[in-house]
């Protein structure tokens, strides 16, 4: 078990390491690999085997370890179509224990006593030692039947890198990696991203339900969540970079057809106050794209912020059609409905897209008329509206708009 879960948090680590020359590079895991590493185009750049044994000791040069982690690759590079030497990924072995001196272990690592000649003959050796242990026979074998050609090129992309931390010492590694720096907050930050990071672990994972797998998470999404995570104990404000003005005609029409419009009608706006509301939803749309685009903040910020929207527009509606009878005219409706847009509009304008930061007035209003938009479609917990029968309205929109 905790090696699965290393394995999780040796990803995440890698991710954060490569982070800041690359911020493109993304990762995925158990597809080709234990952990691999992807161009922006989908193309791997590195398949990386992880080992993790709590009683460190030294590496074998007959043990499981290496030599599964060898046919794994050959297998892996199958499927990657037989691949030139110079589209060869990196594969790399990581592992808590030790490469003694003189072993292949040594000869294959990153640092200045790197010989891929001298690995390549000692591994020859190795496999084709007929006294080997059984437990490694066909994997051995499976590297020697190989063409010599292919054994040298597989070699010369093998990196090993040897007395990785343990499980244990992942943490301190990880946050200076993510530049979390020791202070009051530093653990509770750390926690937090790792718990994250392990629900996007389950939609890397996750095979048989496409609406929730993830095919791979960039190095942008996890800096991303790392602002947004450390931004909560500094107070960090998310960039402005739309500037307001008045909508068009032209561009107000544009929206015409749309439910946030209709909601609007449904209470009696008149059109002055329909296109206040629209600037700051144009707006808010056209920020927030960016920021999701730009890796400012993270989808599930969102959707958390979202939810926030609702339950200040759900304490807004429920207290104010708690008085509703059936006998109140459609006028008297939509003048609650008008106090329920506008005591919402109120309350969000002050809620913090980021915890502990400022968030423009208008996010917050235009935010809540796109769940609006959604009213007909969103789940439960995000439908949203302003007359006092706007569901009903919503599932019979031509009858409502007869009335």
């Amino acid at each position: 078990m905790t090696g699965y879960l290393y394995q999780c948090e040796l990803a995440l680590l890698e991710l954060a390491r490569r982070s800041w020359q690359d911020p493109a590079v993304e990762v995925r895991m158990e597809l080709l690999d234990d952990i691999e590493f992807l161009d922006p185009d989908k193309t791997p750049r590195e398949l990386l085997q992880a080992k993790h044994r709590e009683a460190a000791g030294p590496l074998s040069e007959t043990g499981k370890d290496f030599w599964r982690s060898v046919a794994s690759w050959i297998d892996a590079l199958k499927k990657l179509s037989d691949p030139a030497d110079a589209a060869m990924p990196l594969l790399r072995l990581v592992s808590t224990q030790t490469a003694p001196p003189g072993t292949f272990f040594q000869y294959l690592s990153d640092g200045p006593d790197r010989d891929e000649t001298k690995a390549l003959e000692r591994m020859e050796e190795t496999a084709d030692d007929a006294d080997g242990p059984v437990t490694t026979a066909e994997d051995r074998e499976l590297f020697m039947q190989l063409a010599p050609a292919r054994r040298q090129q597989l070699v010369r992309a093998i990196t090993v890198n040897d007395a990785a931390p343990l499980m244990s010492d992942l943490d301190s590694s990880l946050a200076k990696e993510l530049g979390i720096t020791p202070s009051d907050h530093a653990q509770a930050a750390l926690d937090e991203i790792k718990g994250w990071w392990y629900g996007m672990a389950v939609k890397l994972l996750e095979r048989k339900n496409p609406q929730h797998m993830r095919p791979s998470v960039s190095a942008q999404e996890l800096m991303c969540r790392r602002d947004e995570v450390t931004g909560r104990y500094i107070g960090k404000n998310l960039p402005i970079t739309e500037t307001l003005r008045h909508l068009t005609q032209a561009e107000i029409a544009g929206y015409n057809d749309r439910l946030v419009v209709t909601q609007m009608r449904w209470i009696g706006l008149p059109d002055d106050e329909v296109a206040m509301h629209l600037r700051d939803y144009h707006y808010a749309r056209a920020q927030r794209s960016e920021w999701l685009r730009t890796f400012k903040i993270t989808p599930e910020r969102l959707d958390e912020y979202e939810g926030e929207l609702h339950y200040e527009w759900e304490t807004a509606f429920r207290r104010r059609t708690r008085r509703i009878r059936d006998d109140m005219s459609e006028e008297q409706r939509q003048n609650i409905g008008q106090e329920i847009l506008d005591a919402t509009m109120d309350r969000v304008a002050d809620t913090q897209l980021r915890p502990g930061s400022v968030t423009a007035p208008w996010i917050g209003t235009g935010s809540a008329h796109g769940l609006s938009d959604q009213a007909d479609t969103a789940e439960p917990d995000r439908q949203l509206g302003w007359h006092p029968d706007y569901q009903d309205r919503c599932q019979s929109p031509d009858e409502s708009q007869e009335q």
